[in-house]
C-alpha cells in the first residue's frame, strides 16, 4: 500500500470507530448497561467488509489499533492537537 492508501485506510477506520463509539455510548446511556472497549472493537469489526485490509504494523493487530482509537476517542486524546 502507498502512504496515501494507508492514510485513507486510517481515516476510514477512525470514522468507523467514532461511529461505533457513539452507537455503543448511546445504548449505554439509554439502557444503563456498561460497555467495554472490546464491545466497540467488535462493533467495528462486525461492520467491516469481508475484504477490508488487515493492519500491517508489526505485531499490532487491527483489533489493537481499533481499541487504541476507541480509547483515544473516549478520552478526547484523538482531538487534542
Amino acid at each position: 500500500m502507498t502512504d496515501t492508501q494507508d492514510e485513507a485506510l486510517a481515516l476510514d477506520l477512525i470514522q468507523r470507530t467514532e461511529a461505533a463509539v457513539h452507537e455503543i455510548a448511546a445504548l449505554a446511556v439509554d439502557t444503563g448497561v456498561h460497555f467495554k472497549i472490546a464491545d466497540i472493537v467488535q462493533r467495528v469489526e462486525d461492520a467491516l467488509p469481508h475484504d477490508y485490509p488487515e493492519h500491517e504494523a508489526g505485531s499490532t493487530s487491527r483489533r489493537d489499533v481499533i481499541a487504541e482509537m476507541a480509547r483515544d476517542i473516549l478520552s478526547g486524546e484523538m482531538y487534542v492537537e
